[in-house]
């Protein structure tokens, strides 16, 4: 039996089936020990959400296709090799991230004691090497420099860029993952920053509209 065996083993019997199912439609190949990383990152969720209320989904069915899956959407438009997750709260989608892509160096970065104690917890139990939790607020966070730097549900496009404009890379990009309605946002966008590509992201089991926006300095391709 694996390490991470008993953790799976404590998940309602339908949610292997769902993530499968969500990976295969989003055409997501992965080893049996990421397949068994990304159930015990959905049973050390739901197990600490009941005392810590890290996110305000409880049904850890529903947490496959809303936190898992909506963050192995945009896998294909990660490349690193070094990725900042401004506001990861738990660790979404960073943790979902470093699973997939093993190559990848994750720095979470979320200025909630809680959420971060989670995200170190599951770097421990999930045998995570590429992955650094970091508790502070994104201001105060500087003498670094990432290739991409993402965000899932960090406050409005404006101050995502404007918050951690010091932080991407000489060619580096944000990546932006919004709902509808991020128009009126990319019309607000701080000088010099453009929009170099625009993704409709379909996550399995979920009808709301998802996208990726992937933002550039001007003059950068």
């Amino acid at each position: 039996m694996s390490r991470l065996q008993p953790l799976v083993n404590s998940l309602p019997n339908g949610v292997a089936p769902r993530l499968d199912q969500g990976l295969s439609a989003l055409g997501v190949i992965i080893s049996a020990e990421q397949r068994e990383q990304l159930l015990g990152l959905l049973a050390l969720l739901h197990k600490w959400n009941r005392a810590y209320n890290l996110t305000a989904v409880r049904d850890v069915e529903e947490m496959v296709s809303r936190h898992v899956l909506d963050s192995a959407a945009v896998a294909p438009y990660v490349h690193g090799p070094t990725l900042l997750d401004v506001g990861a709260g738990p660790g979404l989608p960073g943790l979902v991230l470093a699973i997939m892509k093993p190559e990848l160096q994750v720095t979470l970065l979320d200025s909630n004691g809680k959420k971060v104690r989670f995200q170190r917890q599951a770097v421990m139990e999930l045998a995570l090497t590429n992955v650094t939790p970091t508790q502070a607020r994104v201001e105060q966070f500087t003498g670094q420099h990432f290739d991409q730097v993402i965000s899932r549900a960090f406050a409005s496009l404006v101050d995502f860029v404007t918050l951690t404009r010091p932080l991407p890379s000489a060619n580096g990009q944000w990546l932006a993952m919004k709902g509808p309605g991020a128009d009126d946002e990319l019309r607000n966008l701080p000088e010099g920053i453009e929009l170099s590509e625009r993704h409709l992201l379909n996550v399995p089991f979920e009808t709301a509209e998802r996208q990726l926006l992937i933002l550039t300095p001007k003059g950068v391709e």
